[in-house]
């Protein structure tokens, strides 16, 4: 069974899902998704979870990480997003930093930036594992919600 919170942001509405224990997902409303699906309950973790928003969203650093659980993610996403969730609020990193970073922990000489941005792409648990703070080398980079919604995020950490 899975549980739902919305919660209303700066950049939209967000849908907290849960397995009634971990945050699985967060995401910026999808029109086709069937809400139908999830269940609408008060969970302890939807109130760790809104915490978590509240504070970021008031341009403070986040105290705490609220419990997540990935699913059905591949182990390169896993290490993508063990990797980024150690970047600091109002800091940013370049694909290719973060690829290199993937790369020496494998023990290869090199990886792929675009096999990052893939990764981020499907970033199941958005602003926790903070997939807007990568940037490509010379721009702002890509983002799944948009980029105006990535400015936002960027000016509301002061990276921008």
């Amino acid at each position: 069974m899975k549980y739902i919170k919305i919660y209303k942001s700066i950049i939209g509405e967000l849908h907290l899902i849960s397995d009634g224990e971990f945050l699985n997902e967060l995401y910026l409303k999808k029109e086709d998704v069937d809400l139908g699906k999830f269940i609408e309950k008060d969970l302890l973790i939807f109130d760790e979870v809104t915490s978590w928003l509240d504070e970021y969203f008031s341009g403070n650093i986040p105290s705490f990480l609220p419990k997540i659980k990935l699913e059905k993610i591949s182990s390169f996403q896993k290490e993508v997003y063990d990797e980024l969730i150690t970047t600091p609020y109002g800091k940013s990193i370049t694909y290719g930093e973060l690829a290199s970073k993937i790369a020496l922990k494998r023990g290869i000489k090199r990886m792929s930036s675009q096999a990052i941005g893939g990764a981020l792409k499907r970033n199941p648990i958005i602003l926790i594992i903070p997939c807007h703070r990568v940037l490509a080398k010379n721009s702002l980079g890509g983002f799944n919600l948009g980029l105006e919604n990535k400015k936002i995020l960027l000016k509301l950490e002061k990276i921008i």
